[in-house]
């Protein structure tokens, strides 16, 4: 299933998590295996966050790039729409090549 996410954009143009495993490097067109990462202060949901749309009204985009990507193994989770109402939780990911 296709679906969006918010990624870190670094200067190098590579892009990267948000919040947890910040230093991970996410290359286009492979598969990903959802990692757990407990990191305090978050709830633990060791899959793959993303949106229905490229919208999250609860998040800066400040130096962050919206990315299409391609979900496999996927749980929807209603959330309030000022956090983008629909995510999906998925334990495969692969970011669509630009």
């Amino acid at each position: 299933m296709r679906a969006w996410k918010l990624f870190n954009l670094r200067k190098d143009g590579s892009i990267g998590p948000l919040f947890i495993n910040r230093r991970q490097r996410i290359p286009a067109g492979h598969w990903l295996p959802a990692e757990s990462h407990p990191t305090r202060g978050f709830k633990l949901r060791p899959q793959w966050h993303a949106t229905s749309a490229p919208v999250a009204p609860h998040l800066s985009e400040k130096g962050r790039v919206w990315r299409e990507v391609e979900l496999r193994g996927v749980t929807e989770m209603i959330r309030p729409n000022s956090q983008g109402g629909k995510w999906f939780l998925a334990d495969n990911l692969m970011v669509v090549p630009v």
